[in-house]
C-alpha cells in the first residue's frame, strides 16, 4: 500500500491530520493499534482553546462542538475559602474556550474519516516505523495473520506517549526533559449537574481540586492525592466528602453528588522531547511532549502541533516548498515551551506541596491575592489560559 502521509496513531491528533490532509487533497492513511471503543474509552481532556476550535471549523467536524459545546467566558479561582472570577473573555478582548469533551472529538473525527471513505487500519499488531531517515520511509503492521508495508512520502507519529514513533529515534539523536510531580489527580465522572456554570480551580490546605464539566448533565470533579494512593481506596461517599472538604460553602451547598461513571488516578508530569522532527518522520502531541493537566493544554498542543504540520504538508505538496517542513521543529517546540511554563506554573501555584511547609502556602496565597486584584497579572493568566495564537512571537 502507497499513502502521500502514514499516520500513527487514532486518537485525535492523527484523525485531525488526516481531516485536515484530506481537506487539502492529500492522501493519507492511518494506522493505530488499538480498536476504535478503546481510543473512545479513554477519559481525557475538556476544554478547547479558540485555535482548536477553528481548526475543527477547516477539518469541516465542528458542527456538534458548536450545538453541544459549552462556550466559557471565564473560571474562577478559590483560595482562602472565597472564589473570584477571571473574565477571560473581556481581559483578553474576547477570547474564550469551549468545554466539549475530547472523546466527543474523536467520535466527530471519527464519523468525518468513515463518511469520507479514508482508510484508517485499527487493531494493527507489532506497528514500526523505517527508513525515516532515508530514502524509503514505511511503517510495517501486522492484521489479521500478515504482515503488511505502507510506504510513503513522510510518517507523522501521532502515536502518544509510549508510542512507538518516539522510541524508535536514536538515542543519540534526541534530548528530553521532565519532571514528575509529588502527587496524582483522582478523577470521578458522573451524571450529575455541574456545581457552578463555570470551572473552580481551589487551592486549599487539604490540596488541590478542580470542579469541572462535560456537559450541563455529566460533571468531572479531580482531587489532589498522593501518588502512593490507590483508586480502590477511594468510595464514592469517601471522595464526595473530601472534595466538600475543599470547596467553599456555597459550592458545598449546590454541589450534587451521584454514582460515579469512571474513576481513575494520573499522575502528572512535564515532558518535552526535542527536537519533534528526525528526517521524514515528526512527532506531534502526546508522543513529543506531556503537560500537567491543571492548564488544560495537552489536546489544545496537540492541534497546534497538527495545525503546523498540516500547513508544512501542504506547502510542501501544493507549493512544492520545504519551509514548513524545514520550520516545523522550531515552530512548534516555541509554542509547546510556552504551555509548558504556564501549565508547571499554574500547578506549582495551586498544588499543596508539604515539602515547602507553611511558608510556601503563605506565598502561593499571596501570589493567587495579587492575581486577582491586579489586572495586568489576570490578564497574564487569562491570555495564556485561553491559548496564545499560533502566530504569537513570530
Amino acid at each position: 500500500m502507497r499513502t502521500q502521509v502514514a499516520i500513527v496513531g487514532a486518537g485525535p491528533a492523527g484523525l485531525l491530520l488526516g481531516a485536515l490532509l484530506h481537506k487539502s487533497g492529500i492522501d493519507a492513511v492511518i494506522i493505530e493499534q488499538r480498536s476504535p471503543s478503546y481510543v473512545l474509552s479513554r477519559i481525557r481532556a475538556g476544554v478547547l482553546e479558540q485555535v482548536t476550535i477553528d481548526l475543527l471549523d477547516q477539518a469541516g467536524v465542528s458542527a456538534r462542538a458548536h450545538a453541544e459545546g459549552l462556550p466559557h467566558d471565564g473560571f474562577e479561582l478559590l483560595f482562602k475559602g472565597k472564589r473570584h472570577r477571571i473574565n477571560v473573555h473581556q481581559l483578553t478582548g474576547g477570547s474564550r474556550v469551549m468545554v466539549y469533551g475530547q472523546t466527543e472529538v474523536t467520535q466527530d473525527l471519527m464519523d468525518a474519516r468513515a463518511a469520507a471513505g479514508l482508510t484508517t487500519v485499527y487493531e494493527a499488531a507489532n506497528v514500526q516505523v523505517h527508513d525515516f531517515d532515508g530514502a524509503t520511509p514505511h511503517v510495517t503492521y501486522e492484521k489479521d495473520g500478515q504482515t503488511h508495508t505502507l510506504t510513503c512520502d513522510f510518517i507523522a507519529g501521532c502515536d502518544g506517549f509510549h508510542g512507538v514513533c518516539r522510541a524508535s529515534v536514536p538515542e543519540a539523536a534526541i534530548r528530553t526533559y521532565e519532571r514528575v510531580y509529588p502527587f496524582g489527580w483522582l478523577g470521578l465522572l458522573a451524571d450529575v449537574k455541574p456545581v457552578a456554570h463555570e470551572l473552580i480551580y481551589a487551592h486549599t490546605d487539604r490540596g488541590f481540586a478542580l470542579c469541572s464539566m462535560r456537559s450541563n448533565t455529566r460533571s468531572r470533579y479531580y482531587l489532589q492525592v498522593p501518588l502512593t494512593d490507590k483508586v480502590e481506596n477511594w468510595s464514592d461517599d469517601a471522595f464526595w466528602t473530601e472534595l466538600r472538604n475543599r470547596l467553599d460553602p456555597e459550592a458545598r451547598e449546590h454541589l450534587t453528588t451521584g454514582p460515579s461513571l469512571e474513576k481513575s488516578i494520573a499522575p502528572l508530569r512535564s515532558f518535552v522531547a526535542e527536537p519533534m522532527r528526525f528526517g521524514s518522520l515528526f512527532l506531534a502531541g502526546d508522543a513529543a511532549h506531556i503537560v500537567p493537566p491543571t492548564g488544560a493544554k495537552g489536546l489544545n498542543l496537540a492541534a497546534s502541533d497538527v495545525g503546523y504540520l498540516w500547513n508544512a504538508f501542504a506547502d510542501f505538496y501544493n507549493d512544492q516548498s520545504r519551509a514548513g517542513i524545514d520550520t516545523y521543529s522550531d515552530r512548534s517546540l516555541r509554542r509547546v515551551w510556552r504551555a509548558e511554563r504556564f501549565s508547571w506554573w499554574f500547578t506549582s501555584l495551586m498544588h499543596h506541596f508539604p515539602e515547602t511547609g507553611a511558608f510556601g502556602q503563605k506565598m502561593q496565597e499571596a501570589e493567587l491575592d495579587y492575581l486577582v486584584n491586579s489586572e495586568a497579572a489576570s490578564r497574564s493568566l487569562a491570555e495564556n489560559y485561553v491559548g496564545l495564537p499560533m502566530n504569537f512571537g513570530t
